[in-house]
């Protein structure tokens, strides 16, 4: 028989295992859950310290999410399980998977809102600090790395999206010389086919 602990985790599995098709409610549970712990901020004007090291946190989770599991980056192919990224037309196409599920960001980001809401209830947490500060620098943090996650992307040319499997157009012939002699043996090889055979 499972102890009291063991059954509580059965059933916090099961219901987190319910909630994994529902993306966008889960999602819009989050925002609310923002949207909560802002307001407890700045009507209680405090736990600067606390509101910046979960927007940290949520930051390093959103880049875990649009990187691809294999990095390109890293020439490791003694260690690639055939699931690093294409990077070029002809190569058989894989879908993008994440170094972080959606589910996982999704879960991790909760769990620490609710961590970083509890802790703005004890004063032991409220660290007198010049919020501003904590403001303009993780503006800055932000755009740097986002700049530097767009600039991998384009890099390696990739999209943290599985669009489909893509459709490569084929090859143009060049207009000019090429390009006639290409039309002229299309043409010889048409009046091959379109000339009757005679018997001897």
């Amino acid at each position: 028989m499972a102890t009291a602990p063991q059954r509580i985790g059965q059933i916090y599995q099961s219901l987190l295992d319910r909630t994994v098709p529902h993306a966008v409610p889960r999602w819009i549970v989050f925002g609310l859950l923002i949207v909560g712990f802002v307001l407890r901020i700045i009507f209680a004007q405090g736990w600067y310290i606390v509101t910046y090291g979960l927007f940290i946190y949520h930051l390093n989770l959103f880049l875990a999410f649009l990187t691809p599991k294999m990095d390109p980056s890293l020439d490791l192919p003694e260690e690639s399980d055939g699931m690093d990224l294409p990077t070029r037309a002809s190569e058989e196409f894989r879908p993008f998977i994440r170094r972080l599920p959606e589910f996982k960001f999704w879960l991790s980001a909760t769990k620490a809102t609710l961590i970083a809401l509890s802790m703005s209830f004890f004063e032991i947490f409220n660290i007198p600090v010049f919020w501003p500060i904590l403001v303009v620098y993780f503006i800055m943090l932000f755009c740097l790395t986002m700049k530097r996650q767009i600039k991998h992307m384009i890099k390696y040319r990739y999209l943290p999206f599985s669009l489909g499997k893509p459709r490569y157009a084929g090859k143009e012939i060049p207009a000019g010389p090429a390009a006639n002699l290409h039309q002229a043996n299309a043409n010889h090889l048409h009046h091959l086919h379109q000339t009757p055979s005679h018997g001897h």
